[in-house]
């Protein structure tokens, strides 16, 4: 049984049925490019409960959802929405699912928190409070 800690660190998740198949070969073709993102969001996935695209919720993080969140590393809130890499553009507020903050998000609902790495693998908190599904913007 999982502690207590363990739970806080990597809360249930929940992920489509096409995302998880699209973003499966995505991050495998990117192990070599991206290899500690693409090793964390397959391990999300490899926990994540899959659903039917029609039996997901709205306040769950899917792809091309816009998300508010708290990084406890920045200490402020910020909105993005998650897409594709091809699509990224951080300038524009638009984040990779194969950046590790992406990676992180993916498949969380508001109000979960989860510890998650940065690039230097310090650990910090990263908190949905708000999600909209694909194709509503909160900015």
């Amino acid at each position: 049984m999982p502690s207590q800690e363990d739970a806080i660190a990597r809360p249930c998740i929940i992920m489509a049925e096409t995302e998880v198949e699209r973003l499966s070969t995505l991050a495998l073709q990117m192990e070599a490019v991206a290899p500690l993102a693409a090793g964390m969001l397959l391990r999300e996935i490899d926990r994540a409960e899959v659903r039917a695209d029609s039996d997901m919720p709205d306040d769950v993080v899917r792809m091309r959802s816009t998300v508010r969140f708290e990084d406890d590393a920045h200490g402020a809130a910020r909105s993005v929405l998650l897409v594709y890499p091809k699509e990224a553009d951080i300038a524009a507020g638009k984040i990779s699912v194969l950046s590790l903050v992406g990676a992180g998000l993916i498949g969380l609902s508001v109000g979960q928190s989860i510890q998650w790495p940065d690039r230097d693998g310090h650990e910090r908190s990263l908190r949905i409070l708000k999600v909209e599904p694909p194709g509503c913007i909160i900015f």
